[in-house]
């Protein structure tokens, strides 16, 4: 596992008043281990949800909890765990941010010098490193858990100012060379030239490196060169205990009547990522030798983006003609009572990194069809066992997987089975492990 650096000269830039004791006596009780989680915000998306998921079981075993976030906003604001306290940190001028930045690792200058010291734009999150060093070494948690890249790299940034024991773990949710490969026009050349040396130079500063799936650990491994075996994989906790509950809760929505067309679902933010209009391309293709209806659910990353999204879309959907048997939901808190009822879930991303939505349709013996993209899709549906793999794109492929699930579906029975081998509980475990440093 990568080595903890934490700095323990706290640098003079530090306020005085966030110092604090460091404790001497071990903490041995769930109770007296406080663990905290770095987190953006609180929209729809996949980090999210698992970052909840994650902070409510572990509140659940008795740890004391916290929720920092960059910003207290969002849909999932409403679904907070009990027992899981939100902070939401300040974000400081960009300035005090960058010499924050190089006082807590000087001698990677270099790597600083262009994205973060120089750079025009740097990257938004790098405002809130002060507030979250003052908080590490004021609360001093025993373990802060920090993902995606940005976060990562500031929570090693600010555990090194703060100067703490901290235990930090540091996950990646996606794949990462895809990724960077289809960043928006406008970022992908800063990100693509300066975000793999800041990985590379940080990331080995934490205590531990969790990786969503084999796909991602091994991209995370060969893109930013650092040693395989540094990085652990730890599946997310797909298979809720709840969720066959839920599945079962009552649908009001028409499309689910009685002697309805069949409705192919799909769920996941309205982003490039996702590529929905190679799905309403396909869904054209069928739609056109039988009736059928397409659902969306998901939001787009906020008001003027889900908006500008949602028009495209539909946009698209009318030049298809095929408007009227499109929905796009938005934001759904209980997306298992669709899954139960779709006739097949359509994932159809350009990249993912453990995409849940395959498992949770599983389990709720909803069939489905998957773009074959890096990374995850493959490892979950056993390369094609428990559900049909198409190429990244083609549109004529899963128009014909589509229909190929129409015709025969799977035994439902076969799907639950296969989502049950990715176990809530043991995925909890394996977060609890490696969070108090026993994995």
């Amino acid at each position: 596992m990568p080595q903890s650096t934490a700095n323990t000269n706290t640098p003079a830039i530090i306020d005085a008043a966030t110092t604090g004791h460091c404790p001497t006596e071990p903490v041995t009780t769930p109770s007296k281990i406080p663990i905290a989680f770095l987190l953006q915000d609180l929209e729809g998306g996949g980090v999210q949800k698992m970052m909840l998921i994650v902070t409510g079981a572990l509140a659940k075993r008795g740890y004391p909890v916290t929720l920092l976030l960059c910003s207290n906003t969002g849909p999932l604001r409403q679904q907070l765990p009990a027992g899981v306290e939100p902070v939401e940190l300040k974000a400081r001028s960009s300035w005090r941010a960058r010499l924050y930045a190089l006082a807590a690792d000087p001698a990677g200058f270099k790597t600083l010098l262009c994205p973060v010291l120089l750079s025009r734009k740097s990257f938004k999150t790098l405002n809130y490193l002060p507030d979250l060093a003052h908080y590490l070494r004021r609360e001093q948690p025993a373990a802060l858990f920090a993902a995606t890249p940005y976060l990562n790299i500031m929570a090693v940034l600010a555990r090194r100012l703060a100067g703490v024991a901290t235990r930090l773990v540091i996950s990646e949710r996606t794949n990462l060379s895809t990724n960077l490969l289809h960043s928006g026009t406008e970022s992908k050349d800063w990100r693509r030239r300066y975000l793999p040396p800041l990985m590379q130079r940080s990331y080995p500063m934490a205590d531990a490196i969790v990786a969503v799936s084999d796909g991602v650990a091994d991209d995370l491994a060969a893109y930013i060169g650092i040693p395989r075996q540094t990085i652990t994989r730890i599946y997310n906790p797909s298979v809720l205990p709840d969720l066959a509950d839920r599945a079962k809760a009552t649908l009001e929505h028409p499309w689910f009547a009685p002697g309805a067309p069949p409705v192919v679902l799909s769920v996941g933010r309205l982003g490039k990522q996702k590529d929905f209009p190679t799905l309403l391309r396909a869904f054209a293709q069928v739609r056109a030798t039988r009736p059928l209806r397409l659902m969306l659910i998901g939001e787009a990353g906020g008001p003027g983006k889900q908006t500008d999204r949602q028009a495209r879309l539909m946009a698209l959907a009318a030049d298809l003609d095929i408007s009227d048997d499109v929905v796009l939901l938005g934001f759904v808190s209980n997306p298992f009572a669709y899954m139960a009822r779709a006739a097949v879930l359509v994932l159809s991303s350009l990249y993912e990194g453990f995409p849940n939505v395959l498992i949770e349709a599983l389990a709720c013996g909803c069939p489905v069809v998957s773009t074959d993209c890096p990374s995850g899709p493959a490892e979950i549906l056993d390369h094609g066992r428990f559900g049909q793999l198409v190429p990244v794109g083609d549109a004529a492929a899963m128009a014909k997987a589509i229909d190929a699930v129409l015709d025969n579906p799977p035994d439902p029975r076969l799907l639950r089975a296969r989502a049950a081998l990715f176990s809530f509980e043991r995925a909890i475990d394996n977060y609890e492990q490696i969070l108090l440093g026993k994995k």
